[in-house]
C-alpha cells in the first residue's frame, strides 16, 4: 500500500477506556494487559508517522440530545445512562501516550459505532486522495469492527491492527481476530502492517 494513498485511524484511545479511573477501564484491564494494545498503539501510530501517512484520531463523544431525541437503546442507552465520554470530561480526553500531534485530525463528532456516522471521515479520505484504511482501537467487536466493515464496504483496502486493538475478553478479540479480519485480507499486526506500507 502507498503511504501517500493510507490513513490510519484510532479509535477512542480515551481515559473512559484506558486509563485507572475510567468507567470502562475495569472491562478491558486485562485485555489491554494481554494484548498490550496501548503499547502496539503507540508503535502503529509512530509508524504512521515516520511513512508520512495520513492520521487521525477518532474519540467518542457523548450527545446526549442526540441519544434522546433517537430513542437510543443498548450500548448507546448505557453510555447515556453512565454518562461516559462526556465532552469537556477528563473521560473523554485522549491519553497521553496517544495525543494527536500537530497537523494530524481529529474527528469531533463519533457519536455512534461507525467512525463514518454523523462525521467528516469520508470527505477526509476522499479529500486527501485515500484508498486505505488502517483501523484499529476500542472495542475490537463494536467500534473497530464497526468501522472496518464500513469502510470496507466503501470500497477501501482496509487492514484491522488487531495487537492494537482491544475487546472486553480474550474469546471476543479471537472471534474477531479468526471469523471478522479474513474478510478484510491482508495481514493484521502492527508490524506486518507497517512492512506492508511503501
Amino acid at each position: 500500500m502507498k503511504a501517500q494513498e493510507t490513513a490510519f485511524i484510532f479509535i477512542e484511545f480515551q481515559n473512559e477506556f484506558c486509563s485507572e479511573g475510567g468507567k470502562l477501564f475495569e472491562a478491558v484491564k486485562g485485555e489491554l494487559s494481554r494484548n498490550q494494545t496501548i503499547a502496539n498503539a503507540q508503535r502503529l501510530l509512530s509508524g504512521a508517522r515516520e511513512k508520512k501517512c495520513q492520521i487521525i484520531h477518532c474519540p467518542f463523544v457523548l450527545n446526549t440530545a442526540w441519544v434522546k431525541s433517537h430513542g437510543c437503546s443498548g450500548i448507546l442507552a448505557g453510555i447515556l445512562e453512565n454518562e461516559m465520554f462526556a465532552p469537556d470530561s477528563w473521560g473523554h480526553e485522549i491519553i497521553e501516550a496517544m495525543k494527536p500531534a500537530e497537523g494530524e485530525i481529529i474527528l469531533s463528532n463519533k457519536q455512534t459505532l461507525s467512525a463514518f456516522s454523523h462525521t467528516e471521515l469520508c470527505e477526509i479520505l476522499e479529500r486527501n486522495g485515500i484508498r486505505n484504511l488502517v483501523v484499529c482501537g476500542f472495542l475490537t467487536n463494536i467500534c473497530a469492527q464497526g468501522t472496518a466493515f464500513s469502510a470496507y464496504d466503501l470500497g477501501f483496502q482496509t487492514r484491522m491492527a488487531l495487537d492494537a486493538c482491544c475487546a472486553m475478553s480474550e474469546s471476543i478479540q479471537k472471534y474477531v481476530e479468526n471469523d471478522f479480519a479474513p474478510i478484510l485480507g491482508g495481514p493484521t499486526r502492527t508490524d506486518e502492517i507497517l512492512q506492508e506500507i511503501v
